[in-house]
């Protein structure tokens, strides 16, 4: 696996494991981040998809798809403006930040590894 393929299966298992718990038990995750729980179906919704896109990412990275992994680094960009711009207008709690950067940190290591030329 190229170092590229690895950034992109950690990220998904990132992705898989944060579906999961937000599948299962995400009054779990709310309280680690001291957010109010819920019992609103939507958060475990969410993490449908989330988990859903972290299996595309384990399965992209396996089979070498570089060009996916040029894709995510425009998405986890995306991520990280998108949050920030949630919490600076007030409509998100400040803790959602560590989601997007989570994002970016992972888009920076997949960048990092493609412009080395190891993808």
């Amino acid at each position: 696996m190229t170092r590229a393929a690895r950034s992109v299966f950690v990220f998904g298992i990132y992705l898989v494991a944060t579906g999961l718990i937000l599948v299962a038990v995400p009054n779990g995750l709310l309280a680690v981040l001291r957010l109010a729980p819920t019992t609103e179906p939507w958060i475990r919704v969410l993490g449908v998809p989330i988990g859903v896109m972290g299996a595309f990412h384990i399965a992209a990275a396996r089979a070498n798809v570089t060009a996916s992994f040029r894709w995510t680094l425009w998405g986890r960009t995306i991520a990280l403006v998108a949050l920030a711009s949630l919490v600076l207008l007030q409509i998100a709690p400040p803790v959602l930040i560590v989601f997007g950067l989570v994002d970016a940190a992972g888009a920076l290591w997949t960048r990092a590894a493609l412009h080395e030329g190891v993808a």
